[in-house]
């Protein structure tokens, strides 16, 4: 057999095998290295990091941020019968006092502000009286969360400066916490609440991910091999090869400045999962023999061969990550460009360590250790003429799926809604784990979607007796609605003074009053370091309104921001003393939602980008428009299928879940472009029977072992504890399987109509 090849290429690699030693040699130095920047990748899977730092509600938020500095909120949740009894009320007194000497921890509760100082004596039953008539008195205890109807609450705040010291704080908080649910005392359950337990748990997972999907994809790895090749040696160069590239490649991000993130587990997956996919066509290649005269010449030659369609599957995958630049989405950006740097590298070793390694370990040919299997060639005998007869339904079945892909991604009006977007920070954590159970209990109840009202004045009003009662009327506005569960800014400060200092949370409308609660509110400030958390104390230029609520309520994503603005802007046009001040909507929770609503584009604008650029490579390297819209008929299939059984299975869009598009585009057309990089080798024939038998008989067997590599890696991920990963994991796979199922059947029948066209063109 003659394998197909140009001189000049043959002469290249021939070069790259006589420096077998010294490219071996060169690349255990950068894998080395690779090792070493790798280590030294900080973790940031934080959600509300999310929006790259040029994005200017992130600027916005971080400028609001600077002014107002606080720590990260959690919220000890303590039930029991009677949250209020005297044993309960002793008890959680014991338990904030210790929680305060806990370094870098502030503890509030109803008994902190009821006693207004510490108290070493226990509580009296007298003054448990008393406690009970102050917490009820008020609905500000139940709307803060320190009271529910079958709990009491420790609010917490962390001042910590780094996840080591969060963790130290949070390992101490659980130690005096949860033993109390166990202890036969007042309360029956111990629940904790708050993004410091949600971080530590996915910057945990994060690591994790990588490091359990490894071990599974490198048994797999194995076992295919051995079971493809039969040579212990052929293993070797391939592990070796691949050990080194992805090395090198999580490596970059130390160059480059990348982080660690919710989706980052992708990166090492996909260089290792391509990367293998296309050593897998590169031996194929190599263990079949030919006429070289030298074993050094066919090896040379078999690298050539598979050199073009090599180079333009993997820069069809670099390309679908690389397309990602364009998101907004911090954490997608990184892993798109740091994936497309990785599968660079890859290109490169798998074209030098690679052929370097199989002729350092002597890796056997096909006749020298592994018989030919007959089934292969017999289902392509049976395949050609079936995907000729059945070409029309085969194609259109295929159609007919993307379609119906396409309505269950995008929707139908007046039918259905389009896919579901979802950013709630609590998809991301696995629904058994108990924080994530707590969280959401809490959340039902009470809602955890905060958004943040900036107003900013001329300097040195922010404490104008007008400004404060505007400010009051609009918190009283906002609070009217059911689905705000809690407002607290400056007004909200005196609200409480007032009820320490009287019984009544009622504020006086009239505008007489507000010059002397004007003042009042200064000196509380001079004593109360926690009352200018909604102040700036620089230049009295800024002031915050937090607003928490259930946003699922308002509707659409960012439907609570638009209330919020509404509000903010009727209530500026109805008051004079509010309408030299600024109002912004920022915070994390804005952050949030606007992320949602960048990933239905970051989706769409990523997969056309990648499919044009394919395309056009494509266009160059074969010259056939009409024959690459007809091979990209597999990647389409597979990616709008693949929507259809996200829609069927209910999983949703999300930050891992959106990329599936440019993932399985970049990753599919690979077997593509090898499927018709030999078809056209086997138009010599002159016939397309022969060339697509042919093109069958060379790449089919490869298509089928890298596919089983892909949707195997992948598949891995579905044993992650990250939703998100998991879902991603599972909705790959599928995608991979489909893309296959296509290969098979929508690929040679669309090959078929297209060579008719071919015929009736030239007559």
């Amino acid at each position: 057999m003659v394998v197909p090849a140009s001189p000049k290429v043959v002469q290249v690699f021939l070069r790259v095998l006589r420096a077998r030693g010294w490219i071996a040699g060169a690349f255990l130095i950068l894998a080395a290295a690779g090792i070493t920047g790798a280590m030294r990748v900080p973790n940031d899977p934080a959600i509300e990091r999310l929006v790259v730092a040029g994005d200017p509600l992130a600027r916005a938020t971080l400028d609001f941020d600077r002014l107002f500095p606080e720590g990260e909120q959690a919220l000890i949740m303590l039930e029991a019968p009677d949250p209020l009894s005297l044993a309960a009320l002793r008890a959680a007194d014991r338990l904030e006092h210790e929680l305060a000497r806990i370094p870098h921890v502030e503890a509030h509760s109803l008994l902190d502000l009821y006693r207004r100082a510490s108290s070493a004596g226990e509580i009296s039953p007298i003054e448990a009286g008393h406690l009970h008539t102050f917490a009820t008195g008020t609905p500000l205890f139940r709307r803060a969360g320190l009271l529910g109807d079958y709990y009491l609450g420790i609010a917490l705040e962390l001042r910590v400066k780094s996840p080591a010291e969060r963790d130290r704080a949070l390992t101490a908080i659980d130690s005096l916490a949860l033993p109390l649910e166990a202890s036969g005392g007042p309360f029956t359950k111990v629940r904790r609440v708050g993004s410091p337990w949600l971080d530590a748990w996915l910057e945990r997972q994060t690591g994790a991910a990588t490091a359990r999907f490894m071990p599974l994809f490198g048994i797999f790895l194995t076992t295919l091999v051995l079971i493809i090749y039969r040579s212990w040696r052929a293993l070797g160069a391939i592990i070796l090869t691949l050990g080194a590239l992805v090395a090198i490649a999580m490596g970059l991000a130390d160059l480059f400045g990348w982080s660690h993130t919710v989706i980052s587990t992708i990166v090492p997956l996909t260089v290792m999962v391509t990367t293998t996919a296309t050593l897998v066509y590169v031996h194929s290649r190599y263990i079949e023999p030919d006429d070289s005269p030298t074993l050094l010449e066919h090896h040379a030659r078999a690298i050539a061969n598979k050199f073009l369609p090599c180079t333009a599957s993997m820069f069809a995958t670099a390309v679908g990550f690389g397309a990602l630049a364009i998101s907004d989405i911090r954490p997608v950006r990184e892993m798109g460009l740091w994936t497309a740097s990785g599968l660079f590298v890859a290109w490169i070793g798998c074209f030098t360590l690679f052929p370097a390694l199989q002729s350092l370990l002597r890796t056997p040919m096909r006749s020298e250790q592994v018989p030919v299997g007959k089934w292969f060639p017999e289902f392509v005998d049976m395949l050609v003429p079936a995907s000729r007869r059945y070409r029309w339904p085969l194609v259109g079945a295929a159609v007919v799926l993307i379609l119906c892909g396409a309505g269950a991604l995008f929707g139908i009006p007046g039918v259905f809604a389009p896919l579901a977007l979802e950013m709630d920070v609590l998809t991301y954590v696995n629904p058994s784990e108990r924080v994530a159970q707590d969280t959401r209990q809490f959340e039902q109840s009470s809602g955890l979607d905060v958004v943040e009202l900036w107003l900013q004045t001329p300097a040195g009003h922010a404490l104008d007796p007008d400004f404060l009662r505007a400010v009051e009327q609009l918190t009283r506005q906002l609070e009217s609605d059911p689905r705000i569960t809690a407002i607290d800014g400056p007004t909200s400060v005196l609200r409480w003074a007032r009820y320490v200092e009287t019984g009544s949370d009622q504020l006086p409308t009239a505008a007489s009053a507000w010059p002397k609660l004007a003042s009042d509110l200064e000196q509380i400030m001079l004593t109360e370091p926690g009352s200018r958390e909604y102040v700036d104390v620089t230049d009295l230029a800024n002031v915050r309104l937090s607003i928490r609520g259930r946003a699922k309520l308002f509707g659409r994503i960012g439907a609570m921001r638009t209330f919020v603005e509404r509000k903010w802007a009727a209530a500026q046009a109805d008051e004079p003393a509010l309408r030299a001040a600024r109002g912004r909507v920022v915070g994390k929770g804005v952050l949030g939602a606007e992320i949602t609503q960048r990933l239905l584009p970051t989706l769409t604008e990523s997969f056309a980008l990648t499919a044009s650029i394919i395309f056009l490579a494509f266009l160059l390297v074969f010259r056939s428009p009409s024959a690459r819209l007809m091979t990209m008929l597999p990647s389409l299939f597979a990616i709008l299928s693949v929507f259809l059984v996200m829609r069927l299975t209910g999983i949703p869009l999300n930050i891992a879940t959106i990329l599936i598009g440019s993932t399985v585009l970049g990753a599919t057309e690979n077997d593509q472009i090898h499927f018709f990089y030999h078809f056209q080798e086997g138009r010599s024939t002159g016939t397309t029977t022969g060339a697509l038998r042919y093109a069958l008989l060379v790449a089919g067997r490869p298509i089928l072992f890298a596919t089983l590599i892909n949707a195997s890696g992948f598949l891995a991920l579905a044993l992650s504890d990250l939703p998100p990963m998991r879902e991603f994991g599972i909705v790959s796979a599928s995608a991979f399987v489909l893309a296959l199922l296509a290969d098979f059947t929508a690929l040679p029948g669309a090959l078929w109509i297209l060579s008719r066209y071919d015929r009736q063109s030239v007559r």
